[in-house]
């Protein structure tokens, strides 16, 4: 993304003024690098609002493609996007919003060492996926790297959001708030179980304003498991120690 111009000066004006973002705190979002893993429910409003907010680069990952069913909640997608890959159309998209955000579609499915890289070059990763598989593999990339990881899932009317940064010596893993193995029903998704629409946009926003914190700098970064109920609405905060044992943090 260029430098700051008096054209970017009014676009990020309204953060800009926020003390705990200011001038500095832009900056180091124009200079950032964000890799979105998954690009449906939850990965659209990440998408758009990190690419409003002036992150400066954007890599979108998703080997899926777009159905009439994903329209219901997957807003960064139209109907002219039927049959297109979800990581194409989520960057058309976040472009349509900040031209001058350099967004990167992934279309084939990142895992192994293309995984690796590509969180080794990130400043914060977000997993919008919703596969547990996908998750561990997304969390040891992070821990390994040492790169800050916002977790979100959202399914039924239950919402999660959770940070792990592993430059802290006590943050725990993905791994240790969920062992392997004990982690539930890898098909509890929302293909096969439903999602209230806005639940992904909620949580979505919230992993995209934990990643906005860590890369600017502003605030304090989201610690525990944050669980939403959308029947009651109603968050509930639990705290996750570190687990001794953690196969990833100590493996």
């Amino acid at each position: 993304m260029s430098p700051m111009n008096d054209e970017a000066l009014l676009r990020y004006s309204r953060q800009i003024m926020l003390d705990a973002i200011d001038i500095e705190g832009q900056e180091r979002l124009l200079a950032g690098h964000a890799l979105v893993v998954g690009a449906g429910g939850l990965g659209s409003p990440v998408a758009l609002y990190l690419a409003a907010a002036g992150m400066g680069r954007l890599t979108l990952a998703d080997d899926d493609e777009v159905e009439l069913s994903n329209l219901q909640r997957q807003i960064a997608h139209g109907m002219a996007d039927i049959g297109r890959p979800k990581a194409e159309s989520a960057r058309d998209a976040g472009l349509a919003l900040n031209p001058d955000c350099e967004i990167r579609a992934l279309t084939s499915r990142l895992d192994g060492e293309a995984l690796r890289a590509a969180v080794a070059q990130a400043d914060v990763v977000l997993d919008c996926t919703d596969r547990f598989s996908s998750r561990y593999a997304v969390n040891e990339a992070c821990r390994h790297a040492g790169v800050p990881l916002v977790s979100g899932a959202a399914i039924r009317f239950s919402g999660q959001l959770a940070v792990f940064d592993p430059r802290d010596p006590q943050s725990p893993c993905y791994a240790c708030l969920y062992p392997p193995g004990e982690g539930g029903d890898e098909e509890l998704r929302c293909a096969e179980n439903g999602v209230v629409a806005p639940l992904v946009g909620l949580i979505g926003c919230f992993q995209a304003l934990e990643a906005i914190k860590l890369v600017s700098g502003a605030g304090s970064v989201h610690r525990g498991l944050s669980t939403f109920d959308g029947l009651t609405g109603q968050w509930r905060h639990f705290k996750v120690p570190r687990d001794p044992e953690c196969p990833v943090c100590h493996g």
